[in-house]
């Protein structure tokens, strides 16, 4: 199986940057999609950001522009480059993997990301 870790998360005021990452055990991140999901309280899970195992990147809408992702498949490691903070930005995000087509089946315990105003 795969074990997924996150860190970064943390308070940052708006406007500022954060720079989560994911590392994944096991050869399994070098073929699969990777992607970083948010859940705010009281909603559900939305994906904020995928990279395909060849570099290929799917952004929401609400971050395009803000938001880098990428991997490094070296060193089995997911990177989320947050810049331009907003308040609504503010949830816990969670790295994933695509196990099959459209079921992101391995999942990561989550990192607290806080933007203040």
């Amino acid at each position: 199986q795969v074990q997924l870790v996150e860190s970064g998360g943390g308070l940052v005021e708006a406007g500022g940057s954060l720079r989560l990452s994911c590392v994944a055990s096991g050869s399994i991140f070098s073929i699969n999609t990777m992607g970083w999901y948010v859940q705010a309280p009281g909603k559900q899970r939305e994906l904020v950001a995928a990279v395909t195992a060849g570099g290929y990147t799917h952004y929401a809408e609400s971050v395009k522009g803000r938001f880098t992702i990428s991997r490094d498949n070296a060193k089995n490691t997911m990177y989320l480059q947050m810049n331009s903070l907003k308040p609504e930005d503010s949830a816990v995000y969670y790295c994933a993997v695509e196990t099959g087509l459209g079921h992101w089946g391995s999942w990561g315990q989550g990192t607290q990301v806080t933007v203040s105003s």
